[in-house]
């Protein structure tokens, strides 16, 4: 293992700002998986902490390939991790906007081109990504139906769900885009939470690059059992809508069997604690999405379902 300096501007004031990476193996730039961008991004970088101590103890086994190389790169923004804001501290801008990046631009700009410049060449790309919401997800795959990236190495991840999402005018500026318009094949990973830690989800992240990696011969780790995934695409999932704002107290957990009608969640008064709403399935499937925060607000797709097959 060899530990490096991505990127890195002085600090006038305080300690330097630093991106560090972690490289295995030698060879051709095989896989690059970069972790937290956002400042409350904790679970992702757990995330990537394990698979850098589970590489570091591959490597030491023999048990990585000769000819290609493994960058890991945990955080992307330890700046605002550190004061847990989710964008950077002084402008409130978001790193993921700002790629390819621009080296003579503003501050966010410059971090995403010394990141970009050194990531932009290898073969496949994963980032361990959050949802604009705040929110629970069941553990699964995205990518974008119109990039180089394609639905057959997206199965090798052996995660329950692969799910296909439309090209929106903002991701032209995101890592994921802009790492297949290098031609790369990149992929976002989601796991349960973002700011707070959920060890069963990130073992099952972990297990899952470790299959991908396997199933490319970057790795030699071997695992019993079948791991079907299933296809679905964004336009599939079904929102659940509130009407009125108040506190949002879920009924029932993500990934649950629902059947069509059953209770879902209730918006309470915050002042005099009455029951203004229940939300209820509309349909038979799987709670794929739900909303974490105490509070919502009225019109909020707050629960995403997928529709039973």
């Amino acid at each position: 293992m060899k530990k490096k300096i991505i990127y890195e501007i002085k600090g006038l004031y305080r300690d330097s700002f630093r991106i560090t990476g972690f490289e295995f193996g030698k060879g051709k730039k095989a896989l690059c998986i970069v972790g937290s961008m956002r400042g409350n991004e904790v679970q992702q970088l757990y995330c990537c902490s394990q698979l850098v101590k589970k590489f570091k103890q591959l490597e030491e086994e023999g048990r990585i390939a000769s000819n290609i190389k493994i960058l890991i790169i945990p955080c992307c923004n330890p700046y605002s991790l550190n004061i847990q804001k989710r964008f950077w501290p002084i402008d409130n801008t978001d790193i993921n906007r700002m790629f390819p990046g621009f080296n003579l631009g503003e501050t966010t700009q410059r971090i995403a081109d010394g990141i970009f410049s050194k990531i932009k060449d290898y073969k496949y790309g994963i980032q361990f990504t959050s949802f604009y919401m705040p929110g629970e997800f069941v553990p699964h795959v995205r990518m974008m139906d119109e990039g180089y990236s394609d639905i057959k190495t997206a199965e090798e991840f052996g995660l329950p769900y692969v799910v296909k999402r439309t090209v929106r005018p903002y991701d032209t500026a995101t890592l994921n885009y802009n790492w297949q318009v290098w031609n790369t094949k990149a992929y976002s990973l989601y796991t349960s939470t973002t700011s707070r830690i959920d060890k069963n989800s990130a073992g099952q992240a972990v297990l899952s690059i470790l299959r991908f990696c396997n199933s490319h011969g970057f790795v030699k780790y071997h695992e019993r059992g079948e791991h079907p995934t299933r296809i679905i695409s964004d336009k599939d999932l079904i929102s659940v809508r509130t009407a009125k704002s108040g506190i949002f107290e879920p009924l029932v957990k993500v990934g649950e069997h629902i059947k069509e009608g059953t209770s879902l969640a209730e918006i309470i008064d915050p002042y005099d604690g009455r029951v203004m709403e229940t939300l209820y399935a509309p349909t038979d499937g799987i709670l794929f999405f739900m909303h974490s925060n105490p509070i919502t607000y009225a019109e909020t797709a707050v629960i995403k379902i997928i529709k039973k097959v």
